[in-house]
């Protein structure tokens, strides 16, 4: 049988994750020093761990409502009062008020961009995203005919008004922000998210904001809310009229530790959840269940003491590696997007292949970009495998 033959041709288009490979590579060495994985090290929290054992245990394995349990949409809508200011409807869509936004439970932030590309893109609509960027956001396009229209953000990696203005035809209906971003760990500012929003409402265009990393912003980037309060990660949520304008996506993979787990949540006009909740029960069916009573305990836990662990690796890899090369800050998340100093005459392919032969993993930027200058540094790692991988890379750079 010509099995090549029976590929769709949307397949063909999307190329293998660049990320595996270099886990392949890393798998064929002896003692790698693995700084390219986008996973938290530290352990999940005994409460959310005890509360999907029970949940398992008490023998709540079974379908949930397409919109997800209960008991979580309440926790989210609380967390999104106290957070953004939206007052969401947490009644399943058949009950809720129209008038006010709604909430989905779904197979992580991934699984809802997905929904919502799917709900929102016809063949031949385009959608603004950022270069560089994380790695599905034009293959989603891609798996629904749509055109990924790149924004170029080098080199200070934001994704400003004026930057997309110009980027905007008949066919654009959505911009995709992610802050703080994957790979560049850069946080958009009160200023930049007020002025997108102002730009996509000016437009008539969607603004979706992948906040799957928002819990996870240093203290030197966070800005109080726009009405005031304490400083936190800032977003175009939080300003007025938001939850008619905005899509919301965040998750709980990135923050609590639970990657494996695929638990994420959107919010955002009532009429978009209604579609891909209906996608969803065609597609996912439900998110997993006994691991969403696990997900109602994580906004109890306080991951503060992590985060500011975080922030010291942070600084240690920006305080050595910015003496050899252009790296800017990283804001949030646990990510470096690191130049390759010109001087070496290297395209960042090359250099990681370099990198490899001292058993260092890093990732191309090429997988995240049009470009091949940069490459993404994970230090979400143990404090020997940072420190021995960032005295290679200097090594390397020197």
């Amino acid at each position: 049988m010509d099995i090549d033959r029976l590929i769709s041709d949307r397949a063909k288009r999307i190329d293998a994750s660049g990320i595996r490979r270099v886990f392949e590579l890393g798998a064929r060495l002896k003692d790698p020093i693995n700084l390219s994985i986008g996973q938290p090290d530290f352990p999940v929290p005994e409460p959310i761990k005890l509360a999907a054992i029970e949940a398992i245990r008490n023998n709540q394995n079974g379908y949930t409502q397409t919109q997800g349990i209960a008991p979580l949409r309440q926790k989210i809508v609380e967390h999104l009062k106290a957070d953004v200011g939206w007052d969401v409807d947490p009644r399943p869509l058949a009950a809720a008020d129209a008038s006010r936004p709604g909430v989905m439970v779904a197979s992580g932030t991934s699984g809802a961009l997905m929904l919502a590309f799917q709900a929102l893109l016809n063949p031949g609509d385009e959608a603004i995203i950022p270069d560089p960027y994380f790695v599905m956001y034009p293959h989603i396009c891609t798996m629904v005919g749509a055109t990924p229209v790149l924004c170029d953000t080098y080199p200070d990696f934001r994704l400003t008004a004026a930057r997309v203005e110009k980027l905007i035809t008949p066919r654009t209906k959505l911009v995709l922000l992610n802050s703080p971003s994957n790979p560049a760990g850069v946080v958009a500012s009160n200023k930049e998210c007020q002025e997108l929003l102002e730009l996509c409402r000016a437009k008539n265009v969607l603004l979706i904001s992948d906040e799957i990393y928002d819990t996870f912003t240093y203290t030197d980037a966070r800005e109080p809310a726009p009405n005031g309060g304490e400083p936190r990660c800032p977003s175009p949520a939080r300003f007025p009229g938001a939850d008619k304008d905005v899509f919301l996506i965040r998750g709980f993979g990135k923050t609590y530790g639970v990657t494996g787990w695929r638990l994420g949540y959107a919010a955002g006009p009532r009429r978009i959840i209604e579609e891909i909740s209906k996608l969803q029960q065609y597609t996912f069916v439900c998110a997993p269940s006994a691991l969403q009573h696990g997900a109602v305990a994580c906004f109890d836990v306080d991951m503060s003491v992590q985060i500011a662990d975080y922030q010291k690796r942070r600084d240690m890899v920006i305080s050595r590696l910015s003496k050899l090369t252009e790296v800017t800050t990283p804001g949030g998340a646990f990510y470096a997007f690191v130049k390759v100093p010109e001087r070496l005459g290297l395209m960042a392919s090359q250099f990681i292949e370099k990198a490899l032969e001292k058993s260092v993993l890093v990732i191309p930027g090429s997988v995240f970009s049009k470009r091949d200058t940069h490459f993404r540094l994970s230090y979400a790692t143990d404090a020997r495998s940072l420190e021995r991988g960032l005295s290679a890379l200097e090594e390397l750079m020197g």
